[in-house]
């Protein structure tokens, strides 16, 4: 018995590392084709633009609520643990470090993972298995090209000035918590941020939003076309996607923030 079930669980880890490495492989290739397939963005503008609607003007709310929510938490704690060190007027600088290099772009990226993931992995898994995107290439069209490629150009180009304002928004709401809760002056507070702020700081953060962009679209999107046993597997798929682009994007956010940090 113990041979027996040391032999079978061999066999089932080798075919699960099997598997992984095959997949691996797919989506290397298939990262590769919706670069390659970018002369093309001209041809799919009308979907590009779509695309851009999607992930850009309809993502501002959630944006907004994340950036607003943790602007405000930052002030309150950071501002209670600073009061006890008697360097309350050392709000903003700490305040705008968090935001502008980590919690803005970090927060946009996973709510972004859960609504634009999310909707690209349903979106081209219920087309793979109602076979349209089949029907695509038997019409001789590209499906990468015509599906996936206009989705990662839109988040290319929508996810920096998204970043850029998830860090507005987030420090206009640390500041009226720094004011209204603590008593802090605005003009002590933003003196605090800007005179201190450098290059590297705003590389970290702005460096993200084209990183994040790159893993959560083709991560989703590399799901949704690997959809397979009817709604119940678009329902899978949609939910791989979004739990492996959202662990992505935590690895990705360290390690930018390490190779920037460390080499600027």
């Amino acid at each position: 018995m113990p041979l027996t079930f040391i032999r079978t669980l061999g066999n089932r880890t080798t075919l699960q590392l099997k598997e992984f490495l095959l997949t691996m492989q797919e989506f290397f290739f298939f990262s590769i084709r919706a670069f390659t397939t970018m002369p093309k963005l001209r041809k799919y503008w009308r979907d590009f633009l779509d695309q851009a609607t999607i992930c850009g003007a309809d993502s501002i709310p959630i944006v907004l609520v994340s950036s607003i929510s943790i602007g405000s938490l930052l002030a309150i704690e950071v501002g209670n643990l600073l009061e006890e060190f008697g360097a309350k007027t050392m709000l903003g600088r700490s305040t705008a470090l968090s935001v502008i290099r980590e919690l803005g772009p970090l927060l946009m990226g996973l709510m972004l993972s859960a609504r634009y993931g999310s909707r690209n992995g349903a979106e081209l898994g219920a087309m793979k298995i109602s076979e349209q995107i089949d029907a695509l290439r038997a019409f001789g069209t590209d499906p990468v090209a015509k599906l996936v490629m206009p989705r990662l150009a839109a988040a290319l180009v929508m996810f920096i000035p998204l970043t850029a304002l998830a860090d507005f928004s987030g420090l206009q709401a640390a500041a009226l918590l720094a004011q209204h809760y603590h008593k802090i002056d605005p003009g002590i507070f933003w003196n605090a941020v800007y005179p201190r702020l450098v290059a590297k700081d705003f590389v970290v953060g702005f460096l993200k939003a084209p990183v994040f962009a790159i893993i959560i679209t083709l991560v989703s999107s590399f799901n949704g076309f690997s959809a397979r046993g009817g709604t119940a597997g678009v329902g899978r798929s949609t939910i791989k996607g979004i739990v492996v682009s959202s662990g992505l994007v935590l690895i990705a956010n360290f390690y930018v923030s390490k190779i920037v940090l460390e080499n600027m």
